[in-house]
């Protein structure tokens, strides 16, 4: 990813470094935490929403940070419509199941 802004560079190189700490074996608890805090000022300093985007989608563990971060005001508003009401339907319709008794809709009779 090209930046020339110095935040957006700083913001590009800790979500990078994020992407490895998460993939990487067992990493330092206070190393990742340093790294992820680091990150969520860099992210909140970078003012144009094409820059943020694109850091966003260059890492997966940078978006996630981001969302968790703004969740009260963005929740899934940064995945697709479709995707988030696919989830939403699918959630809902895992839930009424699992609400269901056991017998209900059931062909065989309890023994």
């Amino acid at each position: 990813m090209k930046t020339t802004h110095p935040l957006t560079t700083d913001a590009a190189i800790l979500a990078q470094l994020l992407e490895r700490l998460e993939h990487g074996r067992q990493p330092d608890a206070e190393q990742y935490r340093m790294v992820s805090q680091r990150l969520a000022q860099a992210l909140d300093r970078i003012a144009d929403n094409n820059t943020l985007d694109a850091v966003l989608q260059a890492s997966p563990a940078a978006a996630e940070l981001y969302e968790n971060m703004h969740y009260q005001h963005a929740g899934l508003c940064r995945a697709l419509l479709d995707v988030s009401l696919t989830t939403e339907r699918s959630a809902r319709e895992a839930i009424a199941r699992a609400m269901r008794p056991a017998t209900e809709g059931s062909d065989h009779p309890r023994p």
